[in-house]
């Protein structure tokens, strides 16, 4: 994986992780806490997504510029940001009933 790749995918997971909270007051965590697991979300997220085969150079390890490839780091790493804020917001909010 480029270096470039991968400051998509946390940068993406940083941003998709604070979207979700800011749309979903209820599980927001704050935004530290957000940002952090949008980060680990951003990476894992754009991971399965190559791990199918849905990346271009990401999944084949090919050189070059690879449009494919940073698309999926973005919308991987900004899904994947995302989703992992409203799960683990959730399972603390459960808990903390």
């Amino acid at each position: 994986m480029e270096p470039m790749q991968l400051l998509l995918q946390l940068v993406a997971g940083l941003v998709g992780g604070n979207a979700a909270g800011a749309g979903l007051k209820n599980i927001s965590m704050g935004t530290a806490l957000n940002s952090i697991i949008g980060l680990i979300g951003g990476f894992g997220g754009a991971q399965i997504l190559a791990l199918l085969g849905l990346g271009g150079a990401a999944a084949g390890g090919g050189a070059g510029f690879d449009t494919a490839a940073l698309i999926q780091s973005i919308v991987g790493g900004g899904a994947g940001g995302g989703i992992l804020v409203a799960i683990v917001g959730a399972i603390k909010k459960t808990l903390a009933r």
